[in-house]
This record gives structure tokens, sequence and C-alpha cells, in this order.
């Protein structure tokens, strides 16, 4: 019986991503959500933030350029560097076509095996082979999985109700900081940016919003990023991935997997909070984002000079 609760509706896996991800649903179209998916090479948004620019794809929802921020200094992060997407696996031909012509040379890919088996693996332009580097979820995949797949709604508010998904998150963001083998591949990843023969480089998750989120904060106030501009771009993710998650909680409540879909929206969300979580973190055991950079990550002042210099233009 549930074998087959879980096969209806049609195109409805529960592969659910760590971090919170639920990306399994195919993309809606660019026009789902008016506002929420700006056309490619498109202004997402002007003034000080300067302009974000994301690439229209059919399978993908949350991919965008990280450049066009100003630096503390009167600087800006140049286009063409680095991007930040959501799960590559369910790219069209079409949209393989788009990713080719951006150039990349290395694409980072943070998702567990588990989301890998689930979701399938990354479909990129001929000769180009990502790189896994899986940043670990403290078994929300897991958890999450399991309680949507007993269907009992008393199990799945027990989990993930009352704030305890809300906590659930904060904790994932503080292991971003705490946990050694996370940091090593924040930090290789900072070292391939740094390093001009792996770039462009796109960097990517499941939802392109936690563990991608993440990275993509620190790398921009490393390059001297104000901190509300590099927040800015992280809550971005809640736009961009909206129409997608609505369509998500909505197919798992047709479906009789969930009787309150709504709880899964801490999981699928960015919130401020979340961010301060790892950021406290990082206070708390490195003294700040320097010193997580430095002494967390492990990189050198030549490492972070090389990376400011890839970064700002």
């Amino acid at each position: 019986m549930r074998a087959s609760r879980l096969s209806r509706p049609a195109g409805l896996m529960l592969s659910l991503a760590a971090l919170g991800c639920l990306p399994a649903l195919p993309a809606p179209p660019a026009d789902a959500l008016p506002g929420a998916r700006p056309p490619a090479t498109a202004a997402y948004g002007t003034g000080s933030a300067g302009s974000v620019r994301s690439l229209a794809l059919q399978g993908a929802v949350n991919v965008r350029d990280l450049g066009g921020y100003r630096t503390a200094g009167g600087g800006r992060v140049r286009y063409g560097q680095v991007f930040r997407a959501d799960a590559l696996s369910r790219l069209t031909d079409a949209d393989v076509v788009e990713l080719s012509r951006l150039g990349l040379r290395t694409v980072v890919d943070f998702r567990v095996p588990e989301e890998v088996r689930g979701d399938g693996a990354d479909r990129l332009p001929a000769g180009l082979a990502v790189t896994s580097r899986p940043v670990h979820d403290l078994g929300l995949y897991t958890t999450t999985t399991e309680v949507i797949a007993s269907e009992d709604p008393v199990a799945q508010r027990r989990t993930l109700g009352g704030g305890r998904a809300e906590r659930l998150m904060r904790s994932v963001y503080r292991s971003f900081v705490t946990d050694p083998d996370d940091r090593r591949r924040f930090a290789e990843t900072l070292r391939d940016i740094a390093d001009r023969r792996e770039t462009p480089l796109l960097l990517h998750c499941t939802s392109g919003k936690d563990r991608t989120g993440w990275l993509s904060y620190v790398l921009l106030r490393a390059g001297g990023v104000p901190a509300a501009t590099a927040e800015r771009d992280y809550l971005l993710s809640n736009g961009f991935r909206a129409a997608a998650d609505r369509r998500t909680r909505e197919q798992l409540g047709e479906s009789g997997l969930m009787r309150d879909p709504d709880l899964l929206i801490p999981l699928q969300e960015v919130r401020a909070g979340y961010l301060e979580a790892a950021l406290d973190q990082a206070g708390r055991d490195y003294g700040g984002l320097h010193g997580y950079l430095t002494r967390g990550l492990g990189l050198d002042n030549r490492t972070l000079a090389a990376l400011r210099a890839r970064l700002v233009g």
C-alpha cells in the first residue's frame, strides 16, 4: 500500500534533499510565478546590491551569477566567475546548451550520495566532469524522508511542528562551522575559486539555498561585499524557489502523504535566523567570519588575496 501511495501522483519522488531541500518535482515554467524568476541576464535587484543575473532553465530554478555586487572598497564582483545553482540532474537538452555558454571549468556538487541516487547525477555539457564534495546534514534527509513516507500526521507534526523544523535547520547551519569534513569541503571549493585554472566555477546542492547559500555568503564576504548585501543574496532563494516549493507541498497534500504540507515550509525556506546560527557559531569557535576563514577553513592570507583578486574587479 505504501509503495503505491508513494508513486502517486505522477512525477512525485520522495528524494528529499539534505538540509530540507525538496527538489524532486519537475521545475515549473519560468513564468509560473511572475517576478520570482527573471529571465537570463535580467536584473533581479538594483542599487547598492548591484544586478543579479539568473539563468532561466526548465529543469532548475535557482541558477544565478554571483557577480554584480559592490564591495565596501568600491569594487564590484565580476560576472562570469562564480555561479550558484540548485540540482542539475533534471536539465533538459536545451538547458545543457545554455549551461555550456557559461564556459565552466569546474562544477562542485555538495549533495550527499543519497541525494544523488534519488535525484540523479548532474547533466553537464560534454567534457565537463562534476567534483563531488558531499556536505552532510545531521540526518535531516533520512528523518524527513521517513516521516513523510510514514503518512502519519501525528508523527509528522511531532517531528517538524512546534518550531522543531526551524531548530533542525539551525543545527544544520551550525554544523557548517563545527563539522571538520564540511569545513574541508568548503575550503577546497574556495581554493578552487582562487585558482584561475578552475574558474568559471559553479557550486550547487539540491535546492541551491543552504549549503550553496552559506558558501556563497562566505565567498561574497571574503571578497569584501558588505554583510547586508551578502545576506540579501542569500535570501533571494526564497523568491527563485517559491513556485517549485509550493508545488511540492501541493502534490504531497493531494497524494495523501501529508495532511499538513506547510510543516515543510521551514525546511524549504532560507531564513535570516538560519544564517545567524552559522555566524554565531563562527563567532563562538573562531571569533568571527575571518577566523572561520583562516583558522576554521585553513585559508592563508595569500589564498584570501587570490580569492579577492579573482572575484573583484
